[in-house]
């Protein structure tokens, strides 16, 4: 996929630079979340990754890139991914 092919090497080289920044992810997921809400709809995987974008908001990751996700699963697991 596009994603592994591009990102994952960022993510082996632990580099943040950003394509998409963190916190525009942040705010579109809210977005998805308020009409998801509005309709009714429960969307447990959206729900989470607005959860973990948000952790890294929160810990000042709001301007790298979103393959900093990496970074709020390997606090959530306490492991960091081999580099």
């Amino acid at each position: 996929s596009w994603a592994v092919n591009n990102l994952g090497k960022k993510v082996a080289k632990r580099d943040l630079a950003p394509g998409f920044m963190v916190q525009h992810m942040v705010k579109d997921l809210r977005i998805a979340l308020e009409e998801a809400n509005a309709m009714g709809l429960k969307l447990p995987g959206l729900e989470l990754a607005e959860r973990m974008y948000a952790l890294l908001l929160e810990h000042g990751y709001g301007k790298d890139g979103t393959q900093a996700l990496v970074i709020a699963l390997e606090r959530l697991s306490e492991e960091q991914v081999a580099s």
